[in-house]
């Protein structure tokens, strides 16, 4: 078996060594739960890559959204060079899920746009997972949606060994049936070609561009080797080949027949019920859906919205939890929740709006009963699929911490930057005094944040400032797309001086040449001052060594006293730890011009990872297809800017301009 195997120029430095230690040491002797309570830039990455090193177990990391994931897959795939690291999120570009609005009568049919490498890429990974251990899957929370089964998706693979009798016919039949397609033209992925005595299959889940083929000698097998699809090149000689399902829903022919009998079933019991209670368009509804649907499976094997059907299909009892990714995952695995205050409530409110949705479906005819079990896990079902897990965030919920045998803190930064200095002050005099801050750190050319409230006292502030001869630009929904990629640049390249915003502080925004942050109206009360919010945004100056923030309070609330505690405390250890090894914090002199080149970068990375596959779908001399593409790429561009993701958004707008500059804006 193939060991985890960490590749860095860098060794663990500051306190990552303990923090190691210590949860490595805690997950090997049992402990369920823990948490690495890690500061902003102190190297949870670094950390968790090592953890898992130590522990030699296959790993699933779970984020809150697609572009930390992507993130988070880059970079354990160049820890782990050696080992097999996945990438499994939502194979869906834009989905709009089936639904009935009674109030209107509006019945909405479902409608998707899939990424089939992404697909693709979800494959691999349940393959991985099916054929050896060295395996971190890097997923969102679509992990705890319905799967195929990992014993069907197992039992259903075709074996063949070199020397044995093959029947081409039988063989061609049996990738079929696990949804590989016959082209002799084009040797595509999910594809398979006969050729003579030559049979060529090209498995999705490949990682690189390889196939296998399979050259008979009077229809003995007389070789298996796996080669290149593009330069044709034999990579290995191989004695025997386990070829595994194209996609995950797979079911074979004559269970298939089986299932739709209680199908049917269930449909006549669902007239029967809308009868009894007066409801005969809701009867001949259902009866019409499931008897179209029954008969596109008994023919093609197959029908539009088949997953509605994963209950009876699968044999499970009414109600009992579908099959997801972490059945495949063996019983020892270990899980880890990136910014676990973000993403285990995600997971918790899952259930309950699918439900919502599919229940009306259901009341009014539009689905049987039983589609309400092709649903995401409960919370309680997806806790009892969990082996070991560990909490990763700068700032653990209490139901985090209350469940974890142990919290270990990660504080000490390997730049050795402090935590910032706080300060809270009456709001009387408030405008005059961020005037005098800003204009401090004007002089020393550093950068200043102000988070208001409101959308209007962010405008009515940037006008203030804006007559007395400062640079500053307000950001909030409002502002357009590009123009707000365009206004963190500035602020970044010194262009402007000052940045106005409700939330600036989404995870991972690197701000070093911010030293100044002012928040207004610390004291009200809501989710944009809570403890977790503040200690957020303080976070956001601790890339800058004379990071200062300046709450403007006429109270000092719980969340503020806490914020101010815990940023003191851990500022004392930062301050001891450097004084102890020598260590003077400062700011990198080329912070702004490297980050941005460097976060462009990523995010460009980031942006080939969702959309490549997009673009390879199109034909893009196509003005109709081309149009569609630039539609989406535009709709994905202003979800990123929303989330205030502005290189994400930047490299989807680079995207767009190449797609028109190449073959046209029309």
């Amino acid at each position: 078996m193939r060991k985890f195997q960490v590749v860095s120029p860098y060794e663990p430095s500051g306190d990552q060594g303990q923090a190691i230690e210590k949860l490595s040491e805690g997950f090997l002797r049992g402990d369920r739960y823990q948490t690495l309570k890690g500061v902003t830039g102190s190297g949870k990455t670094f950390t968790m890559a090592k953890i898992i090193e130590k522990v030699q177990r296959p790993t699933l990391i779970i984020s809150h959204n697609k572009t930390l994931s992507a993130q988070l897959y880059r970079e354990f795939k160049s820890f782990f060079p050696h080992n097999a690291v996945e990438y499994f999120v939502s194979y869906y570009d834009y989905y709009q899920p089936e639904a009935y609005v009674p109030a209107r009568d509006l019945y909405i049919e479902k409608d998707a746009s899939i990424n089939k490498e992404i697909d693709n890429l979800r494959i691999k990974a349940t393959y991985s997972l099916m054929e050896r251990r060295d395996v971190i899957v890097v997923a969102t929370v679509s992990c705890i949606y319905g799967l195929g089964m990992p014993e069907l998706y197992k039992d259903m693979s075709v074996h063949i060994e070199k020397g044995e009798f093959l029947d081409t016919r039988k063989f061609s039949n049996e990738l079929a049936s696990i949804q590989y397609q016959r082209n002799d033209m084009v040797l595509d992925r999910g594809n398979f070609r006969v050729r003579g005595d030559v049979i060529e299959v090209y498995p999705p889940y490949m990682e690189t561009d390889t196939a296998y083929r399979i050259e008979l000698d009077f229809e003995e097998i007389g070789r298996i080797c796996r080669f290149n699809v593009l330069t044709r090149e034999v990579e290995e000689e191989l004695d025997e080949l386990k070829i595994y399902p194209s996609k995950h829903f797979v079911v074979p022919q004559e269970r298939l027949y089986s299932v739709t009998d209680r199908i049917l079933e269930e449909m006549a019991e669902q007239v029967e019920r809308f009868n009894a209670a007066g409801k005969p368009l809701e009867a001949e509804r259902i009866k019409t859906r499931t008897t179209y649907d029954v008969e596109m499976m008994r023919e093609m094997g197959y029908c539009s919205g088949i997953e509605n059907y994963s209950g009876p299909i699968s044999g499970r009892k009414r109600g009992e939890p579908p099959a997801t990714l972490l059945h495949y995952f063996p019983d020892d695995f270990l899980c880890m929740m990136d910014e676990a205050h973000v993403t285990v409530p995600q997971i918790g409110a899952m259930y309950e709006g699918d439900r919502s949705r599919k229940q009306n479906l259901v009341d009014f005819g539009f689905r049987l009963p039983s589609a309400l079990d092709n649903r995401p896990l409960k919370f309680d079902e997806f806790e009892k699929k969990l082996n070991q897990v560990i909490y990763v965030t700068a700032t653990p919920r209490e139901q985090e911490i209350k469940q974890s045998t142990q919290v270990v803190e990660q504080l000490i930064r390997p730049t050795g930057l402090l935590d910032p200095i706080i300060e809270v002050r009456p709001s009387e005099g408030q405008m005059e005094d961020i005037y005098k801050e800003v204009k401090q750190r004007i002089h020393r050319g550093e950068r200043s944040l102000i988070l208001t409230l409101t959308k209007k006292m962010a405008e009515d502030l940037t006008d203030y400032l804006l007559g007395l001869n400062l640079k500053v630009k307000y950001i909030h929904s409002e502002i357009d797309t590009f123009e707000r990629v365009e206004i963190l640049k500035s602020l970044r390249l010194g262009e402007i001086d000052v940045l106005i915003g409700i939330n600036l502080l989404r995870e991972g925004i690197d701000l070093p040449e911010v030293s100044f942050i002012a928040i207004l109206d610390a004291d009200k009360i809501g989710f944009l001052r809570s403890t977790t919010s503040l200690i957020q945004i303080v976070g956001r100056a601790a890339r800058n060594e004379n990071g200062m923030v300046v709450m403007y309070a006429d109270a000092i609330t719980p969340a503020i006293k806490e914020t101010v505690s815990e940023t003191k405390r851990r500022r004392q250890i930062q301050q001891q730890y450097n004084e102890e090894h020598g260590i003077t914090p400062h700011t990198v002199s080329k912070a702004v011009q490297d980050m941005l080149e460097r976060q462009q970068k990523d995010a460009k990375e980031n942006a080939e990872v969702e959309l490549s596959a997009l673009k390879k779908e199109a034909n893009l001399f196509d003005a109709k297809q081309r149009k569609k593409l630039i539609e989406l790429l535009k709709k994905e561009m202003s979800q990123c800017a929303d989330r205030l993701e502005y290189e994400q958004a930047a490299a989807i707008r680079d995207q767009i301009t190449e797609i028109e500059n190449t073959y046209g804006k029309k």
